[in-house]
């Protein structure tokens, strides 16, 4: 073989390789499905999949979404999606159905996210009587039942109907309710949407509301390269939210369709974090109660299999530090 011929072959062999080396992360991306709501406080999967956060750590993510976070929740049992974003309530309850629904991170915590919005009505007094648009098993039950607590309701003094987030501003501009509880950017919405709208209650002394991300243990276990590069994924996320707020309020408002500015103003409200202190399990007791006074909760939480830190441990340790609730009597 002359000279010419082994140096055209090398370069060609060696096109190929860095051809296929280019080509190869491509193909080894796993695929996943994650769901949650239409909300900035569950901006870190929004960031993750338009960023391309998710595509760098080697996944290929379908993100769905839903009426809710707290909804989706319960795709995570048997495995039909693989994680979701959503409120305490909606993750103990689905882990008592399914003990592999498990809760990895608390993932924000959101200030004056909550609220109470009326028409026609200025204080919550002055609703007795009316009809209180509620998403039942959602944060916007969570928050009905802190403020009823906190402000020493009678819940019977109000009618409760059952309308999921999305449908709260076109129910009360039907006159089907006259308030509804919910969160950002559902508050802020109705209030520029219905001229005589307004937020009567916000959730400042009553309500520090936190959203987490939960996983399917058995996925997880099975999956531990994919399931860590999801929590990495979910970390980088946060940490460029916190440190670009304005480009991550980019991929928010192109994802939700919201006004950019309102998108920023909303985010700029969120504490992102991944994360599992004793403040994100504290809440979750509280929950816990609520549903046992409520006569919803199935059965005591097995707090020791609920709580998943694995993931969280392995990609950032500093931020697990936790004591778990002890065994009631």
């Amino acid at each position: 073989m002359t000279m010419l011929k082994k140096t055209v072959r090398a370069a060609i062999t060696a096109a190929v390789l860095a051809l296929s080396t280019a080509v190869a992360p491509a193909f080894a991306q796993t695929k996943i499905t994650i769901g949650t709501g239409v909300d900035p406080s569950f901006s870190a999967y929004y960031v993750a999949k338009l960023a391309g956060i998710f595509e760098k750590n080697g996944l290929d993510v379908q993100l769905n979404t839903g009426p809710s976070g707290s909804a989706m929740v319960a795709f995570v049992i048997q495995n039909q999606i693989q994680s979701a974003f959503g409120a305490e309530q909606a993750g103990i309850q689905n882990f008592n159905i399914d003990p592999n629904v498990v809760v990895a991170a608390e993932g924000a915590q959101m200030g004056q996210w909550y609220g109470m919005v009326a028409r026609g009505y200025t204080s919550i007094e002055q609703l007795k009587g009316k009809r209180i648009g509620v998403a039942r098993g959602s944060g916007s039950e969570v928050f009905w039942l802190a403020m009823v607590d906190n402000l020493k309701l009678n819940p019977k003094d109000y009618t409760i109907v059952q309308v999921e987030a999305p449908e709260m501003i076109a129910a009360m501009e039907r006159g089907n309710i006259d308030a509804f509880t919910s969160w950002e950017p559902w508050l802020t919405r109705a209030v520029k949407a219905i001229p005589d709208a307004k937020v009567v209650v916000n959730s400042d002394g009553i309500l520090s509301p936190r959203v987490y991300v939960y996983v399917n243990k058995g996925w997880a276990e099975k999956n531990k390269p994919a399931a860590q590069a999801f929590m990495r994924s979910m970390v980088e996320a946060s940490d460029l939210i916190t440190k670009d707020p304005e480009a991550a309020a980019g991929h928010v408002s192109t994802f939700l369709k919201l006004d950019k500015a309102l998108t920023l103003e909303l985010v700029k409200k969120v504490r992102f974090d991944m994360r599992l202190d004793q403040g994100s399990i504290n809440n979750f007791e509280l929950q816990e109660a609520q549903l046992k006074g409520l006569g919803k909760l199935a059965k005591p939480v097995d707090w020791k299999n609920f709580v998943y830190p694995d993931l969280l441990k392995e990609v950032k340790p500093a931020a697990v530090n936790y004591e778990l609730p002890k065994p009631k009597s």
